[in-house]
């Protein structure tokens, strides 16, 4: 917890807590911004940009798990084998933050969203959202999260993290019955860019529409989204 970030603190208890997690070879300090413009829209919101325990197989900046070599069939255990670290870090700002499991919103960019997305896997859920930002699943869920509902944000010109994936997943959710939106931008690559900021606080503040998929192109970000 000693290398997070505290973006907001309110003075009296917190509606809710928002951890950002960041993608792999990056750090805290790169979600601050986006830690900014959730305070403003969440003014009673406990936030904190969480940096990842482990250096970096980039040589700089840190990750959750190694991306040195890995393959669709090993990225699933370092993932699981980095869930014990990740599931402490929660708990602990929770209850630094006196914020309870339906009012925790766990967000991730790139790993952060892979380590977010899997932690839905967790027996004892750990958040009430979990917002994905040009990430995936490690392996595909065989059962929805019951009280979590996840939204994706992916950019169609990604050639990190194919916006397939995003597609494949929020699909495979919906089909299990589980709570999930997911807004595809034609125009954004492997970021978090203020329209997906703008589109990410948009679902925050509103109830979750069920099974629901979007696409933001051209859009605005209040445009309805198409069922599944």
């Amino acid at each position: 917890m000693s290398n997070s970030i505290t973006v907001a603190r309110p003075e009296s208890q917190a509606e809710q807590l928002f951890l950002l997690f960041h993608g792999v070879g990056s750090n805290a300090q790169d979600l601050v911004p986006m830690g900014h413009r959730l305070s403003t829209a969440f003014p009673r919101a406990f936030i904190v940009s969480v940096q990842a325990p482990y250096l970096s197989d980039f040589g700089s900046g840190f990750q959750w798990f190694s991306v040195r070599d890995v393959t669709e069939d090993n990225r699933v255990q370092r993932v699981r084998e980095a869930m014990p670290a990740f599931v402490q870090t929660v708990q602990a700002w929770r209850k630094e933050a006196h914020v309870d499991v339906a009012r925790t919103v766990l967000i991730g960019f790139s790993q952060g969203a892979i380590m977010a997305l899997e932690s839905t896997r967790n027996a004892s859920p750990l958040s009430g959202r979990v917002a994905a930002i040009a990430g995936r699943f490690a392996q595909l869920p065989t059962e929805s999260a019951p009280g979590t509902v996840v939204h994706f944000f992916h950019g169609k010109r990604d050639l990190v993290m194919p916006y397939t994936r995003t597609l494949e997943a929020a699909e495979h959710i919906a089909a299990l019955g589980g709570d999930v939106t997911a807004d595809i931008l034609p125009l954004a690559g492997h970021e978090a860019n203020a329209e997906i900021i703008t589109l990410l606080i948009e679902r925050l503040q509103n109830p979750a529409p069920m099974r629901r998929l979007g696409d933001a192109g051209g859009a605005s970000p209040s445009a309805a989204p198409k069922k599944l």
